[in-house]
């Protein structure tokens, strides 16, 4: 096992790494299809889908819908997904306990608008441990790296003083665009294989194993 030496700042990931939200997200996702041409999407295949903005998704199940119309789903979504108030989401195992131990400063680079993490990130109690709240509003998603270094510049660090932890390829990408280290996540939404093939810095099996070298 490589060993994850400290680093100054975290960059966190949210679905699929801190929280299990899947079915909240796709249950949302569900809700939105439902009135549309393609009301029976499996739950699996909209699970591969997290970590990606929504438009990714649309675009894919509806080749044929102007910017607006897919867009106009996902706003649909953004007025569906607060509502189910995250009742279906859970913690993964030892997320409170390891951001509590874990120095250095933290923040998130998330999918989630901004306001959307915050208040997850609060509902669950998880806010508390960060210094930063950084989503993603209104410019490009993962894996482009824009997310992370608008979540650098919020704690004030460079790029090689940073972890970014997630369970994406578009985490891993955007890391590597950034000019970050990844950490990737092996118990989260993302494929293993297609994330071991990324050839990510670190890996964890579970998010407790942060601290195991500390």
């Amino acid at each position: 096992m490589v060993v994850i030496p400290p680093f100054e700042a975290y960059l966190f990931d949210v679905d699929g790494t801190l929280l299990d939200s899947a079915p909240d997200i796709c249950g949302a996702v569900s809700s939105v299809l439902a009135n549309t041409s393609r009301p029976d999407v499996p739950y699996a295949f909209l699970k591969t889908y997290i970590g990606r903005h929504l438009t990714d998704l649309f675009e894919d199940l509806f080749p044929g819908f102007s910017p607006e119309q897919v867009e106009a789903l996902v706003e649909e979504y953004r007025g569906i997904y607060p509502q189910r108030k995250h009742a279906s989401t859970t913690l993964y195992a030892g997320v409170p306990e390891t951001l509590a131990a874990l120095h250095g400063l933290k923040t998130t680079a998330t999918t989630k608008q901004t306001s959307t993490a915050t208040a997850i990130l609060t509902q669950f109690g998880l806010v508390e441990h960060f210094h930063h709240v950084q989503g993603t509003d209104g410019f490009p998603s993962k894996p482009e790296p824009d997310v992370l270094l608008k979540a650098m510049r919020g704690l004030g660090v460079r790029p090689e003083q940073c972890l970014m932890i997630g369970d994406s390829v578009p985490d891993i990408l955007a890391a590597r665009a950034a000019g970050v280290k990844v950490c990737a996540v092996g118990y989260g939404y993302g494929d293993p294989d297609a994330l071991r093939a990324c050839d990510p810095d670190y890996w964890l099996d579970s998010f407790p194993a942060l601290l195991a070298s500390r």
